[in-house]
């Protein structure tokens, strides 16, 4: 990262700290949530046991010699984290090797009754088909007949935030776009974003980088939908994880879940789904699930065809707390810290669209950090009552 110096890396090997908390808690917590939400046979449940004594109280173990993506994590590290305690390894890793284990206890990559069950998708469900979901789609009907920029807002808006859509929707109807239409915003380069795509652009690709599945989601796929409609970009590409990841994070199977969603809704959600629909089928939407989607390692070394892929994009919009610690870098980064500058080997110009929910975070000013900071501590950074656009071009 050109002219900025090296933080140190986010690591959970210190007690009452964010990151050591997800390892010690949340990750237990996530093996019970699989047990008790799937019937999974004797030895599947015996694997996900000594999966919550090894990740808590053990080192990190091998893939198995046969495991189809092998090679891929050998060429992420993984032959210098074996034998290590997880705690002491770059957080990032850590989290992510913790959901390739999981995966291999659940038998999702082996031939058998329980491939490709995604161990998450009674939790994935529940969201979607939740009563919120009915309401935050039916606030689309009060949009239809708002001026089309006010709608983008109100979109873009909805795609940040994320399951609380519905405020995103009402607040950006009522405020007309103002910066009051997300009083929680610490960093805004919306008018930005919105330059990169004009209005009747010919030919603008967007890649649009997904955070996670249900509520989340639904919101990303209307936001493409809208950008369409309205010329802003001839194609979309909206990047997956390749297998289920970190719980929530959006696949394949959870695109098609949230447009049976968005057609069997009434109103104005059924024609954005049928129109998403109409986008895949004839190109205009493409789904794309390139390995290092589900990797342990930042942007900062992606892959060569990857990075052909974001520098031919007219916008890649980033998605989300996972993706924004990928794109900046997981490290403790002063909060003033230029997001251009740690963005600056992108290949094209990126916009992060993110609820805080980690430490990670850059690009504000001293004065708002300082805001934040003498309201709730150091609890503004984790607990996602704040968000930020930000744009590097």
């Amino acid at each position: 990262m050109p002219d900025t110096a090296p933080a140190p890396v986010l690591r959970a090997d210190r007690p009452g700290s964010f990151p050591h908390g997800v390892l010690a808690e949340r990750h237990p917590a996530i093996i019970r949530q699989v047990r008790e939400s799937i019937p999974y046979d004797p030895e599947r449940r015996r694997a996900l046991d000594a999966l919550l004594a090894n990740c808590t109280e053990g080192v990190v173990e091998p893939l198995p010699a046969d495991a189809h993506d092998l090679g891929d994590w050998q060429d992420w590290g993984l032959a210098d984290h074996i034998g290590r305690s997880w705690f002491d390894l770059p957080w990032l890793w850590s989290e992510s090797y913790f959901y390739r284990r999981l995966l291999h206890a659940v038998g999702y990559f082996t031939p058998g009754p329980w491939q490709g069950i995604d161990p998450f998708r009674p939790a994935k469900l529940t969201e979607l088909d939740a009563p919120q979901t009915d309401e935050e789609l039916a606030a689309l009907d009060a949009l239809a007949n708002r001026p089309a920029d006010e709608r983008s807002r109100a979109l873009l808006h909805g795609s940040l935030w994320g399951n609380r859509a519905d405020l995103g929707f009402r607040l950006s109807a009522e405020g007309a776009g103002t910066r009051a239409a997300a009083p929680a915003l610490v960093a805004d380069d919306s008018e930005t974003l919105w330059s990169l795509l004009p209005p009747a652009a010919e030919g603008g690709t967007l890649c649009l980088v997904a955070d996670n599945a249900g509520r989340e989601l639904v919101p990303d796929l209307l936001l493409i939908a809208d950008l369409l409609d309205r010329g802003r970009i001839a194609r979309a590409v909206l990047h997956l994880k390749p297998h289920p990841y970190y719980v929530s994070d959006a696949t394949t199977a959870d695109v098609l879940d949230a447009l049976r969603r968005l057609t069997a809704a009434p109103g104005t959600a059924a024609g954005y789904g049928r129109r998403l629909w109409s986008a895949l089928t004839d190109g205009r939407l493409t789904l794309r699930a390139h390995p290092f989607s589900g990797g342990p390692l930042p942007y900062a070394e992606m892959p060569d065809d990857l990075r052909a892929e974001f520098a031919a994009a007219t916008l890649t919009v980033v998605k989300g707390d996972l993706n924004y610690r990928r794109l900046v870098g997981d490290r403790r980064w002063p909060a003033t810290t230029p997001f251009a500058d740690l963005t600056a080997y992108f290949p094209g110009p990126v916009a992060a669209l993110r609820t805080l929910k980690s430490e990670v975070v850059c690009g504000l000013d001293a004065g708002t950090e300082a805001a934040l900071t003498a309201a709730e501590g150091e609890r503004w950074r984790t607990a996602g009552t704040h968000a930020l656009i930000q744009v590097k071009v």
